[in-house]
């Protein structure tokens, strides 16, 4: 049966001023749905004959605009709903559009994202979407409140240049773009917009992408690392020490997970945890290094639930935020004790958390380890960013695969 939209001035309810609300009336299958188009009208400026209002009626232009886009919008959904033979009621196709309405522009979209995020505690995305969001707002000068369909190559190159004008690196573009590329997708995901409206097939973001200047050392540093003596340095020096050669020998564990380890995470002389940032279950084993590493932090009143590690207090680090905030503070100082610690043993290159992550990537590959395998015990999600943990062949490596070409 066809499914009939219409607008009417619904006389049944009369608002304090005397005014009768407009509504959507939907009716299919005997059933019908009243949905309220926010605005209403004295019953001396509408014509009940022709369900519209008269020429006298104040704001008339808005109004006739305001039932045309809704009507047209109802019609839409009632056309693809038949023709993908979609079984529907006049409540759900009124709940379809309420929720496609939620979230039209790029401002709400932003905020629904947002509140999503905050929900599942995933802070670290919501700091990313955030700044995104910043730099839009700053760019439009506070008027993100936009539909999706103004956002297209021309509006793109414009906002590049805004963001070259104002010294931004490419590394730094390339991650807003990408930002506003997956909000655009969430958007045709929710059936905000439609797929061809999507501007990122013809504006390509990957020119933003520059190679990562690498970040690892030799195996011969990490024991210069390994043999330095600090007992009479500060207890941060030392810690630092201990954190990055636990990572480097444990599959290249970054410094959050580091963090959040508790004394249960350990079984049968291995390191069983999930990474936070994929979600992915990883184990490593611990060697003589890292298990002494270990028992030197180990409490003999502790129990299984305290952190391995004198990051985080379960007594004073109770909310995500929190525990953000700390590991945060934390990190920042480890990296400058790992500073001083490189310049220690003559490192050009600032020491940090992360070397020892690709340093563990790049040794594994040079030992002939495969790309998969590496990026499995990282816990990536993907090879390609497995990729950018690698450090380059060595001229000599090169020279010698050639010797194979005949």
């Amino acid at each position: 049966m066809a499914t009939g939209v219409s607008i009417l001035c619904y006389k049944s309810k009369t608002l304090a001023n005397g005014a009768h609300p407009l509504m959507i009336r939907l009716c299919k299958d005997g059933k019908k749905k009243y949905v309220s188009l926010g605005v209403a009208v004295l019953p001396q400026f509408w014509d009940f004959e022709k369900n519209k209002p008269k020429r006298n009626c104040p704001n008339k232009i808005v109004i006739d605009k305001l039932i045309a886009s809704k009507m047209a919008e109802y019609n839409a959904l009632v056309v693809d709903m038949m023709a993908e033979r979609k079984e529907y009621t006049p409540r759900s196709l009124a709940q379809a559009v309420e929720q496609k309405t939620q979230g039209r522009t790029v401002a709400e979209m932003y905020g629904r994202l947002f509140a999503e995020m905050k929900k599942m505690e995933r802070l670290g995305n919501l700091a990313v979407y955030k700044y995104s969001f910043n730099s839009l707002m700053s760019y439009t000068r506070n008027k993100l409140d936009i539909p999706f369909r103004e956002i297209d190559c021309v509006w793109l190159k414009r906002y590049e240049e805004w963001l070259h004008a104002r010294g931004c690196k490419d590394t730094t573009i390339s991650q807003l773009f990408r930002t506003l590329r997956s909000v655009f997708n969430k958007a045709i995901e929710q059936d905000v917009i439609k797929q061809d409206a999507y501007p990122f097939n013809r504006f390509k973001i990957n020119k933003f992408d520059i190679h990562t200047e690498k970040r690892s050392i030799s195996k011969e540093e990490v024991q210069r690392i390994l043999a330095l003596e600090l007992s009479d340095s500060g207890f941060y020096m030392g810690l630092a020490k201990d954190l990055f050669l636990f990572s480097y020998f444990g599959a290249g564990i970054n410094f959050s997970d580091i963090a959040l380890l508790r004394f249960c995470n350990l079984k049968d002389g291995r390191v069983c945890y999930v990474r936070k940032k994929t979600g992915k279950s990883i184990s490593f084993p611990l060697n003589d290094i890292s298990a002494k590493i270990v028992e030197k932090y180990a409490s003999p009143f502790g129990n299984d639930r305290d952190y391995i590690f004198p990051i985080l207090d379960a007594a004073v680090h109770r909310t995500e935020q929190q525990k953000r905030d700390r590991i945060r503070k934390t990190l920042k100082k480890v990296n400058q004790e790992l500073k001083t610690l490189g310049e220690m043993i003559g490192l050009e290159m600032p020491l940090t958390t992360y070397v020892a992550r690709h340093t563990y990537a790049t040794v594994l590959k040079r030992s002939g380890v495969s790309v998969a395998l590496i990026s499995e015990s990282l816990g990536h999600s993907d090879l390609s960013t497995t990729q950018i943990y690698l450090d380059s062949f060595e001229n000599s490596q090169i020279d010698a695969a050639m010797q194979h070409l005949l």
